[in-house]
């Protein structure tokens, strides 16, 4: 998704290539369409387009993925502001 960008150069998101076993999962919950699969595994097709949401990362049954929240995850921003940055968290049901 080129158009929705937030800061570039910034996302945590990690994938670990080897850890992959080309579900596909990933790239089904992604709201952005940062992965994509080639070749029976899952690449980072536009990094910058991650909003951190987690997603990814909490439906890889393989912990291929990780993503650490606090740039682009409104979910995260939010709770940082009302609980503090040590009780905010990015999944589950609320975040994406």
């Amino acid at each position: 998704m080129e158009a929705m960008r937030y800061l570039d150069n910034v996302v945590t998101l990690m994938l670990d290539e080897s850890r992959c076993v080309g579900c596909g999962m990933c790239t089904q919950v992604c709201p952005h369409g940062v992965l994509a699969m080639a070749e029976r595994t899952v690449r980072i097709v536009d990094r910058d387009g991650c909003m951190e949401c987690g997603a990814c990362a909490n439906n890889c049954p393989t912990e291929a993925l990780a993503v650490t929240p606090g740039v682009g995850c409104a979910s995260y921003i939010i709770q940082s502001w009302i609980k503090g940055k040590e009780n905010a968290s990015c999944g589950g049901s609320g975040c994406c």
